[in-house]
């Protein structure tokens, strides 16, 4: 279900996630194969930024 919220509001979701995590830089390939995969855009961010999953997750849910 959250991936599939993630993917028809694209858009706002990336601003949000560009926003909370903005000390790390997300090129757009990156961001293109992990849209609408939950899972993928929290090991990106975790890969970026060291944040614990369980915090991402959280983070990703009240986005969406």
């Amino acid at each position: 279900m959250a991936t599939k919220r993630m993917n028809e509001s694209w858009r706002q979701v990336k601003a949000q996630i560009q926003s909370i995590w903005s000390e790390a830089e997300f090129g757009d390939k990156e961001m293109k194969r992990a849209r609408g995969n939950l899972n993928k855009m929290v090991n990106l961010i975790h890969e970026k930024t060291g944040e614990p999953r369980a915090e991402i997750i959280q983070k990703m849910t009240a986005i969406l």
